[in-house]
């Protein structure tokens, strides 16, 4: 099999970066992360600061949340990435990771995840890409054609994974993520470091079913999330039809237009107003 070219696409796999309605009221809006900058100051975050103060033997008043993430990212980054153990990870207990480890959830959930819904409607295009080259396939496989495209690879960023499968609605949890049910959160779906870990991937899986008992369950397909089998929002199984499939999302695919979703709502100011 020869691949041609990579071929640069921002559009598609760095959505977010041409999206203005994302731009302009989550990634360069504070406001938008209050929860994150809420927990920082909350009692967790500053117990974890007192701790780190009194191993340090430094005035609590020197640290900060951002240093101690800060010295929690050096030491997990050692840990992830040479196996090594680093000093940093002297001053950290269990319950110190937790309260970290919720802190960057936090983050990813209300910047990338469930926390807005433009974050997740900005992936749509994505998404229906993917689905485009699947019926493709299919097309051609009836027409008794060669698949022009066999295997597609997009490369992108944890970035671009979240929303999208934020989008398809995984992992989401009955009641948002904030900086005030760290206790009843403890048991989350959302959990950014395990849904899109170092080298995060999602695969679909599309498969030919020449003896398919039921018409129209002919072409089947699989999911797989850092190369684990995922079941499905709508199914417990690990591979279903493709067209249920596409019933069960039927609304990204039919109406879920980026060039729609992005654009800033008009703001009309009277001069009464001014």
């Amino acid at each position: 099999m020869e691949f041609g070219p990579p071929k640069i696409n921002d559009k598609l796999m760095r959505f977010f970066d041409h999206c203005e309605k994302f731009l302009v009221e989550v990634e360069k809006n504070d406001s938008a992360l209050y929860h994150v900058e809420a927990f920082k100051n909350g009692p967790e975050m500053q117990k974890t600061i007192k701790k780190v103060a009194d191993i340090l033997q430094v005035p609590a008043s020197d640290l900060n949340a951002d240093l101690i993430q800060v010295a929690f990212f050096s030491c997990s980054f050692d840990l992830a990435i040479r196996d090594i153990h680093s000093p940093w990870c002297e001053i950290f207990d269990t319950e110190d990771a937790k309260v970290l480890e919720y802190l960057n959830d936090l983050k990813q959930y209300w910047k990338r995840g469930y926390g807005y819904a433009i974050n997740s409607r900005s992936s749509c295009s994505l998404f229906q890409d993917i689905f485009h080259h699947m019926d493709e396939a299919i097309e051609q496989r009836q027409r008794s054609q060669p698949i022009s495209s066999p295997v597609i690879f997009h490369f992108g960023h944890a970035e671009t994974l979240l929303p999208l499968l934020s989008l398809m609605d995984y992992f989401k949890d009955k009641e948002s993520l904030t900086a005030y049910n760290y206790k009843e959160q403890m048991h989350r779906q959302f959990r950014s470091g395990r849904i899109v870990p170092y080298a995060a991937n999602l695969i679909f899986v599309l498969y030919h079913c020449e003896h398919a008992e039921v018409p129209g369950r002919e072409y089947q397909v699989q999911l797989l999330l850092n190369e684990e089998p995922l079941p499905f929002v709508h199914s417990p199984d690990t591979v279903t039809s493709y067209q249920e499939l596409k019933d069960h999302y039927k609304d990204i695919l039919q109406s879920c237009h980026a060039d729609q979703e992005c654009v800033l709502p008009n703001i009309n100011i009277t001069s009464d107003e001014l």
